[in-house]
């Protein structure tokens, strides 16, 4: 038995790559994934994969830190890892999906702490990052940079 794929369906193949192009950037625009603008406003922290996992990296800091573009992880409580820079750190690590939440840590570098988090999208452009302590959570709306 041969199957016949007739003129228009032949036409709905050959369109579907390109259909699937242009679909591409809309389903980027309700993702996590991408450069977002903290709440204060002091930083820029961009989420991406790593690994099996996602991850949010500070990449950009829009106000200077108390020990300039070279501030380093201070308030870490291992010793170790004090003298590691804080630009291009990750601060949101090992974030895996759970319906419409992501869920993994939140790192402070300016406490030192490590939180349980929950990442939410709101809209295409906003987000809801929360850190929780047992069954309390605080949150904060970022929006996407552009």
């Amino acid at each position: 038995m041969t199957l016949s794929i007739s003129g228009p369906m032949k036409l709905a193949l050959a369109l579907l790559p390109a259909a699937m192009a242009f679909a591409t950037p809309a389903m980027a625009a309700n993702s996590i994934l991408g450069d977002w603008v903290t709440q204060d406003r002091d930083a820029i922290v961009r989420i991406a994969k790593c690994g099996k996992t996602v991850c949010g990296r500070i990449q950009k800091f829009l106000v200077t830190p108390p020990n300039g573009q070279g501030q380093k992880d201070v308030h870490n409580p291992d010793r170790k890892l004090r003298d590691r820079t804080v630009l291009g750190m990750a601060i949101l690590t090992g974030f895996t999906p759970d319906g419409d939440l992501w869920r993994g840590k939140v790192y402070d570098p300016k406490s030192g702490k490590t939180y349980r988090s929950e990442v939410s999208l709101q809209s295409a452009n906003k987000l809801t990052m929360k850190g929780c302590i047992l069954f309390i959570c605080q949150g904060q709306n970022w929006t996407r940079a552009k």
